[in-house]
């Protein structure tokens, strides 16, 4: 009786959370009559949304354009977060607890009090209407380097010890012995950025100006916001689906690591 008063009421939390969700993707293949009402399946089908979107805007060019600068920041955190929570893990100098409080400290800081002094520095750096400019501020965080530091915690030292007895350098433990088996870790940190740099909005509408530079978010928001949708809806909502799909995608095919990582990496000290 009690798993099944708790399956009932987590079936309708699925639905409540989902419908909204489901309503916009059905939504995208409806006529622009339909939409206004609360019924989820459409009584005509038409793909004339999509296809007004990609007969507006470049949507290919701000995909590529995404891809390269998302793919490159996630490497990029990949890489230096999971060096910068290995030295502040398993190497002893003075100064690391400090150092660790530090990267602790800057999660607090919202993002917009650094965003002008951050501006600044990429316009003097000559680095405005460039890709460069989008991937270099945010090559590493705080949270990645949080993650990293936790999940390598909770590996035996025997393992490490017995990688530096064979010979292996720093760097050769941590690529060839540590992060292999911290493989939860490393996709989370990998979606966290992925989602967070695919859905960035701001900080591409400062910086980027030319239109063959713009992101896939920054070209959605411009069309949405800017007047080609023309008012419709239904436009609008199928600009944010093909948005949110590669998202849809990657989740789908990683969210066993992320849960995993999440529910054991993050607590241990």
């Amino acid at each position: 009786m009690k798993k099944g008063v708790r399956y009932s009421l987590l079936i309708i939390g699925a639905i409540v959370f989902a419908y909204p969700f489901l309503w916009m993707i059905f939504s995208t293949f409806k006529p622009d009559g339909e939409i206004g009402g609360t019924q989820l399946l459409p009584d005509i089908w038409t793909i004339q949304n999509y296809i007004n979107v990609f007969e507006r805007i470049p949507i290919e060019k701000g995909f590529l354009n995404s891809l390269i600068v998302t793919s490159a920041v996630t490497l990029s955190v990949i890489l230096f977060g999971s060096i910068t929570g290995y030295a502040l893990s398993r190497l002893h100098w003075k100064g690391r607890e400090f150092l660790f409080s530090i990267c602790l400290l800057t999660m607090m800081i919202p993002f917009q009090i650094t965003l002008i002094p951050t501006y600044i520095l990429i316009v003097k750096l000559g680095l405005t209407d460039s890709l460069a400019g989008l991937i270099i501020p945010t090559m590493i965080t705080a949270l990645s380097v949080l993650l990293f530091r936790q999940s390598f915690l909770s590996i035996p030292q025997d393992l490490i010890d017995a990688a530096r007895l064979d010979g292996c350098s720093e760097l050769g433990i941590l690529f060839r012995v540590v992060l292999p088996i911290s493989k939860p870790a490393v996709i989370t940190v990998g979606i966290l950025t992925f989602v967070a740099n695919w859905n960035e909005v701001l900080w591409p509408l400062i910086i980027i100006r030319e239109q063959d530079l713009m992101t896939m978010p920054q070209m959605v928001t411009l069309f949405s916001v800017g007047g080609r949708a023309e008012s419709q809806l239904g436009v609008k909502l199928a600009a944010a689906v093909v948005l949110a799909l590669p998202i849809m995608i990657a989740y789908a095919f990683f969210q066993k690591y992320f849960i995993q990582s999440m529910a054991s990496s993050g607590i241990k000290e």
